[in-house]
């Protein structure tokens, strides 16, 4: 199972390569021109001889995600390695692309996303998916803690205490990328409204990476007001 799940969805995953790299098209023209056209076919090549070596982590989202994401990256770093790029020069690429890729959604897409991460439903499954991960059944999967919230200055928290991302980035003998993948967790954060506070990473060689979550615009009470303001200005 664990060496066929992502052969026997290949197909599947290079589409939602391509569909990506549709929506991240515009950093790599600006930066490369004509030659983006090559790089980026060079670079879905990469991805596809990834595919299989994608550590199975059960299958289960949002972790699985997060890892074929990882992929995607690394892909894209291997190529503009081999043309002589910096880890810094990919790194800042890399994070214009996650902006490109965030505004391709609707405003409205992505509030209600970031006001569904603060919903019991949602907060009852990272809770019981942090205590799971603590049975490490999988060897390249996240392990981390669920902190809650002291009520003033953060909703809830996650500790990472092991990172599927550092490990397969580790794996492939591209650990030095991890450190310039984690930026994109901040961008995610303004874009949805988590307003995401960390001081630590386990890609910097810290001991954890420490998420802290205020909920902040997204009341309950206020989410309709964020409806209906946001359908007006999309």
């Amino acid at each position: 199972m664990d060496s066929e799940y992502y052969v026997s969805r290949k197909r599947k995953l290079l589409k939602e390569f391509d569909r990506t790299l549709e929506r991240v098209h515009g950093p790599f023209v600006s930066r490369y021109g004509e030659d983006s056209e090559a790089m980026l076919h060079e670079a879905r090549q990469e991805y596809e001889a990834l595919v299989p070596q994608l550590p199975y982590v059960g299958g289960k989202q949002p972790f699985t995600q997060f890892l074929i994401s990882t992929a995607w990256f690394l892909s894209i770093y291997r190529v503009l390695k081999r043309r002589g790029e910096t880890v810094e020069e990919v790194g800042q690429l890399l994070y214009q692309a996650s902006e490109a890729y965030l505004q391709a959604y609707p405003r409205f897409m992505r509030r209600f996303l970031g006001f569904m991460n603060f919903s019991p439903r949602y907060l009852r499954k990272v809770q019981q998916r942090a205590v799971e991960s603590h049975a490490r059944q999988y060897p390249g999967d996240y392990v981390f803690d669920y902190v809650e919230g002291d009520g003033e200055t953060f909703d809830y928290g996650v500790d990472y205490t092991e990172c599927g991302t550092v490990k397969f980035l580790t794996e492939q003998g591209a650990l030095e990328l991890a450190r310039y993948l984690c930026p994109a967790d901040i961008l995610y954060s303004q874009a949805l409204g988590w307003g995401l506070r960390r001081t630590t990473t386990l890609a910097e060689g810290a001991e954890r990476c420490d998420f802290r979550f205020p909920q902040g615009l997204f009341q309950a009470g206020e989410f309709f007001f964020v409806l209906a303001l946001s359908l007006g200005q999309e």
